[in-house]
């Protein structure tokens, strides 16, 4: 067995179809086309969504709500979450991220006030809800804004 004995298995490969090679071919003549219509000329066809001249879908379904460009997209934490550090300790973006609590930070990471805060911490974010300051701060800690 060497390189020039090998091939490849029976029936996996088979020849590419040649149009347009005379009657004996199957494919001569129209080349698998047809006759006339669009779809024999040379660049015929239609662009997708294209429904024969019907007003095609996409422009009969009603344009629905709005999008806007400066909308931001903040990570989300929340303060059960934050309960696993220690006390008196800083948590920050880095920490948050090495411990996997932040997978991508997007426009920021904003803490949300579910759950309780067992011991006071210092936290610094992008963004807090009003119920995490409370929170936080109840519990002997200190919040900082980015």
């Amino acid at each position: 067995m060497d390189l020039s004995n090998l091939k490849p298995a029976i029936g996996s490969t088979k020849n590419k179809k040649r149009i347009g090679r005379g009657p004996g071919s199957g494919t001569g003549k129209t080349s698998g086309k047809g006759h006339k219509g669009q779809n024999a000329r040379s660049g015929g066809g239609v662009k997708p969504g294209f429904e024969g001249g019907q007003m095609p879908l996409q422009r009969r379904l009603p344009k629905r709500g709005f999008t806007p460009l400066s909308r931001k997209e903040y990570a989300l934490v929340n303060l059960r979450d934050l309960a696993q550090f220690e006390a008196d300790s800083v948590v920050d973006i880095e920490l948050l991220s090495k411990t996997g609590l932040v997978g991508q930070i997007k426009d920021g990471v904003k803490i949300l006030g579910d759950g309780e805060l067992p011991h006071a911490l210092t936290v610094k974010a992008h963004k807090f809800s009003k119920s995490a300051v409370s929170k936080i701060e109840a519990a002997g800690g200190k919040v900082e804004v980015i």
